[in-house]
């Protein structure tokens, strides 16, 4: 029998890590010890009273039948105090939240709702690749809107081709941002809401980071913008916040018809996420909050060993105000690509190439903070060793 993989999957971008997997396999073998700087998956362990609810609740029979499709009444009414509480912001439980498994299954089933064969949808390039899978899984096109530095790495929506902009049925956005850590402050999301207002484009923000931010910097949320819960929705995850990105919850607040076609994809796809889980996330965002400022002291050591480190041997690098991403500039004389692989092969140093998010991120590679204070120091001296 002929196995043939369907025309979605074979547009499917090609992976373009897979030779370094291959380089990293094959050191690995040779006994190399690898320092992995390519994953954003936080090291540091969940909180102890979160693991605490979620014991708790798996206990209760009461929670091992299905849940609800778009989330137990208790969890998106303490999402919709949370969004009060951080960032003013007036959500009606009932209708304008709806739960996730993870922000990444409602960011690629988001566009089963409202992409028809052939429509188009706005991303930023470099950016998270689920925005442009999901599109493609819908029969859509992405139009990538290029982050470029002098930008301050935020789209210009005004040089997006008219034609396109006629087309566009969807934009993604997130900030802060991943990979370049970015952020956007009022006057962008003023942009776009005028932009998605005058030409009837859904706008989603990927607001996954705004809880990871350092020296007293505090990132807004885009419905914080008048007009924007009428323009769009905001996904968000407790993933980064708390440690928690085994567990799959996050959520999704906004304008109510489109909250509630997310809803809707969901109930034909999954049965929603483990009552427990949300007992825990409820835990998570209610209950007292000092993990996460101790969370970001941490990152913030972290951060500032890794950048000044890197500025010192002579790599150009931004100190990022929020999220786990550093975005470092390649040296002269090498591509993204090339310069990860000189890493990895002379220094036991896995980064991940920027052009893998996107052909507007050649030039860069990320360098995440999930590692300790230790390893992040040695991964100076191995870099300043074998040089570039």
């Amino acid at each position: 029998m002929k196995i043939e993989k369907s025309d979605r999957i074979n547009s499917l971008p090609p992976y373009l890590f897979k030779e370094i997997d291959r380089q990293k396999e094959e050191i690995r073998k040779r006994g190399v010890d690898i320092i992995n700087l390519g994953v954003g998956d936080p090291d540091m362990p969940t909180p102890s009273h979160i693991i605490e609810a979620l014991n708790k609740a798996a206990h209760d029979p009461a929670n091992h039948r299905y849940p609800s499709y778009t989330g137990m009444v208790d969890f998106n009414e303490a999402v919709s105090r949370w969004y009060k509480r951080r960032f003013n912001v007036d959500l009606d439980p009932a209708s304008e939240v709806v739960t996730l498994i993870g922000s990444k299954e409602g960011i690629a089933h988001i566009p089963l709702a409202f992409i028809n064969n052939g429509d188009v949808a706005l991303a930023t390039s470099p950016g998270y690749p689920v925005y442009d899978i999901g599109v493609k899984f819908a029969g859509g096109q992405t139009y990538f809107m290029d982050l470029l530095k002098e930008n301050n790495f935020l789209p210009d929506l005004g040089a997006v081709p008219e034609d396109i902009v006629k087309k566009a049925k969807m934009m993604f956005i997130n900030y802060p941002n991943n990979p370049t850590a970015a952020v956007a402050d009022s006057e962008f999301f003023k942009t776009v809401v005028e932009f998605a207002q005058a030409n009837n484009i859904i706008v989603c923000h990927d607001a996954a980071y705004t809880e990871l931010a350092f020296d007293g910097y505090r990132p807004e949320s885009f419905l914080e913008t008048d007009g924007a819960k009428d323009v769009g929705i905001e996904f968000h995850s407790l993933s980064k916040t708390y440690n928690m990105t085994g567990w799959r919850i996050g959520f999704a607040v906004g304008r109510a018809e489109i909250i509630q076609a997310l809803g809707q994809v969901k109930s034909n796809i999954d049965s929603g996420a483990f009552q427990a889980v949300q007992i825990a996330g409820i835990a998570a965002i209610e209950e007292d909050q000092t993990c996460i400022n101790e969370m970001n002291a941490e990152y913030t050591k972290r951060r500032d060993i890794l950048v000044d480190g890197l500025c010192s041997i002579g790599l150009s690098v931004e100190k990022p105000k929020a999220t786990f991403y550093t975005w470092v500039e390649v040296p002269k004389g090498y591509t993204s690509s090339e310069f990860a692989s000189h890493l990895l092969l002379k220094a036991g140093i896995v980064a991940t190439p920027g052009n893998g998010f996107g052909a507007a991120g050649e030039g860069y590679i990320r360098m995440v903070l999930t590692v300790g204070q230790e390893r992040l120091k040695e991964v100076i001296e191995r870099i300043r060793k074998v040089g570039f």
